[in-house]
């Protein structure tokens, strides 16, 4: 297991709970706007930077004070030893939010059949034309679309997001997204925040303006859509 790091507390990043954030390496994308890029590009060999034992030693001790643990990376559905791990923190107690691109449904759905996550944010990096471009190379659009569907099943709690960045998306591009998940519960558009840790260059946020243009574009489709970051 390697566990990259972890934010002891967070208010914001789980619905409704007092959590904490664990970050895992690796992933199978190479978005350009990324701002986790040292977690995306870290080496198979190096040693992890905390151990699935010292995690466990601190959520033993936050019991009671916390409430969820997110799972975030990265890609967290890459590690095949997730399912133990969420099994051992459930058994603790808490509940458990997953970040996903989605492109693992499989493994999204055995999560969910087994009672392993309370609520899932998954990401869409765009419209389906142009995923293969926005996700450096990656065409995962039929993986994305069964992800999409296993959620819109309505067995575990979830939301879509979409980090909106210049040049990468336009009004037409929402439209297109809204169409493709119309009916989702509930679906969030973050402002794009340069970390100094990208994988690409020439990317810039959009303005406020831009950023209501764009919910505008998908509010015919999903009415639950908001914008988150600003």
């Amino acid at each position: 297991m390697h566990i990259a790091g972890m934010q002891k507390l967070t208010l914001l990043d789980f619905p409704g709970r007092v959590a904490c954030t664990v970050f895992l390496f690796g992933c199978n994308l190479r978005c350009s706007f990324c701002h986790n890029a040292s977690l995306v590009l870290h080496r198979d060999g190096a040693p992890p930077p905390m151990s699935q034992e010292e995690l466990m030693t601190f959520l033993e001790k936050r019991r009671g004070r916390l409430d969820g643990v997110c799972i975030t990376g990265g890609e967290p559905t890459l590690c095949p030893e997730l399912p133990d791990l969420l099994r051992e923190i459930k058994a603790m107690g808490y509940d458990i939010k997953l970040d996903t691109n989605g492109s693992h449904p499989e493994v999204l759905r055995q999560l969910i059949g087994n009672g392993l996550v309370d609520y899932v944010a998954m990401d869409i990096k765009n419209s389906p034309e142009r995923y293969a471009e926005t996700c450096g190379g990656a065409d995962i659009r039929s993986e994305v679309q069964q992800s999409i569907a296993l959620l819109m099943e309505d067995r575990v709690d979830y939301e879509f997001r979409t980090t909106l960045v210049h040049p990468l998306h336009c009004t037409d591009d929402m439209v297109a997204i809204g169409q493709w998940l119309q009916g989702a519960k509930r679906y969030f558009l973050q402002q794009f925040i340069d970390s100094g840790d990208l994988i690409g260059t020439g990317l810039s946020a959009l303005t406020a303006d831009e950023m209501e243009s764009m919910r505008q574009a998908v509010l015919p489709y999903i009415e639950n859509t908001a914008l988150r970051g600003l």
